[in-house]
């Protein structure tokens, strides 16, 4: 403040020399202001003073000449009564503040926390769902389960475990994110933090800018759009872009929207019919997740409380082994994804563990850098005339506007028919003719990396469907209907 010439006027007003105009002017700086009003505060050492005068019930002119240092003769009777009226604004002011809370819950999917709780330097614990807070500087900060925070200011938000996605506007710049391991300062912009139960923290910056540092490193780093950093016992490494790891602010209230109508209820209903369908191979969903062999990092699934996997890095996968027993002349592979990041070349949605000319019919289900769907079966081949260009069936629908939503894929083969059709949310793509098909061959696979450096899964895995039949469009289309998390 310098250069600032309310500097001046806080000098003049602090030594009893302030014109009528100065007094106005810091009187209008004051009330347009809140960061200038705890300036002035601090310049004139008076918080404690106001709470006594208050406290005691003492008028707030009886404090004036105390406060401004005694009887100095300058102060007019006019300066003093003006002095009187702005510090007793500032003394209601600092009681109202004193009191304001932190921030709100502005919206809340599954959580106990109702929308409109105020609050102000409290710690939350919370293990489902997921909550939108409001500060009282603007910012819209998403907390998901599970998760223990605590706003220690309308700018600072302490994180010891969960995720957080914060929207920063002008007027909050500056929020920032305390961590075990580190903290991030907003310039301005959209970010993610997550700390996981270790105290390591991430954070990712989807628009603007973002100043971290690691916790007892000696400089900051300055990250903008598309970069990522973990932090982690003092050190910083950089990280790949999870941008679909964090449930964002417009997200919120079409999550609450599906809770409310009911849809976790239908989805289960949905689950129960087809544990029953006599034609199931395999259902891995939140309560079968844990079973499968290499089961290791975990995040929320489409419904609150429930875990799935979360594959972060390269080589994450988890291993089945299901449908050996014979060939299926028919298949359904159905999931619900939400991916973090595309054209790696591939993500593995679901690989054999080989791919040996001597087993005709071994199954690889992926996303192409194409960003749409393929399914490959060893030995197969495209009839003629076919679009694909790399030899293998392939949808036409990118799932590129998906990432960072629940999606629900689906292909369906049938060697009987030599027909491949691909689904994208319920809702019919691509049929692919096959000159040659072969009865699918199952067995040890993998969900996720595939022992290949460019086959990989980054994001989470919810409700894995083998089913040894072709479903219908209709069947599809319910499948994804009753499952869709979102209204």
């Amino acid at each position: 403040m310098n250069n600032d010439p309310r500097t001046q006027w806080i000098q003049e007003y602090s030594d009893g020399l302030a014109s009528a105009e100065t007094t106005a002017k810091l009187e209008h700086a004051l009330q347009q202001d809140p960061e200038f009003r705890v300036l002035f505060l601090e310049y004139l050492h008076v918080d404690g003073a106001l709470a006594a005068r208050v406290g005691s019930g003492a008028q707030p002119e009886a404090g004036v000449a105390s406060i401004l240092g005694g009887g100095r003769s300058r102060a007019t009777p006019w300066l003093a009564m003006a002095a009187g009226m702005t510090l007793a604004g500032l003394a209601a002011w600092a009681l109202q503040n004193a009191s304001r809370p932190f921030a709100t819950v502005a919206s809340s999917a599954g959580s106990v926390l109702s929308q409109g709780t105020a609050l102000r330097d409290a710690t939350l614990r919370f293990d489902v769902g997921a909550v939108e807070f409001l500060t009282a500087k603007g910012a819209r900060v998403v907390v998901e389960a599970p998760a223990e925070v605590r706003f220690e200011s309308a700018d600072r938000l302490r994180v010891l475990r969960g995720k957080v996605a914060a929207e920063v506007p002008p007027e909050a710049r500056g929020f920032t994110v305390l961590t075990p391991n580190g903290s991030a300062v907003d310039l301005g912009t959209r970010f993610g933090v997550d700390v996981t139960a270790s105290g390591a923290a991430e954070v990712h910056v989807f628009q603007g800018e973002v100043v971290a540092q690691a916790k007892g490193a000696p400089t900051k780093q300055s990250l903008h759009t598309g970069d990522a950093l973990e932090m982690n016992d003092g050190a910083s490494t950089s990280r790949d872009l999870r941008s679909a790891a964090f449930i964002q602010t417009d997200e919120m209230p079409r999550l609450a929207a599906g809770l409310f109508s009911g849809q976790r209820a239908r989805a289960r209903e949905s689950v129960t019919v087809l544990k029953k369908d006599p034609a199931l191979i395999g259902l891995f969903d939140s309560t079968s997740w844990e079973s499968l062999p290499g089961m290791g990092r975990s995040a929320q699934g489409r419904w609150p409380g429930s875990r799935v996997p979360e594959f972060a890095q390269p080589g994450d996968h988890l291993k089945v082994d299901v449908g050996a027993d014979r060939e299926w002349p028919q298949l359904t592979l159905a999931a619900w994804v939400r991916i973090d990041q595309l054209g790696s070349p591939y993500q593995s949605l679901y690989h054999t563990d080989g791919w040996n000319s001597k087993m005709p019919g071994q199954v690889h289900w992926m996303i192409t850098q194409s960003h749409t769907m393929r399914l490959a079966l060893r030995g197969n081949t495209l009839a003629p005339g076919s679009v694909e260009n790399q030899g293998f069936p392939d949808s036409v629908t990118s799932v590129l506007p998906e990432r960072g939503r629940w999606t629900h894929l689906a292909v369906v083969y049938n060697s009987e028919t030599l027909k491949v059709r691909f689904y994208l949310n319920g809702q019919f793509d691509k049929e692919t003719l096959q000159e040659t098909a072969h009865p699918a061959r199952l067995g040890a696979a993998q969900i996720g990396n595939w022992n290949q450096q460019d086959r990989k899964l980054s994001g989470r895995m919810d409700e894995f469907l083998l089913l040894g039949r072709a479903l219908t469009d209709s069947e599809v289309r319910e499948l994804f209907e009753s499952g869709n998390p979102y209204r």
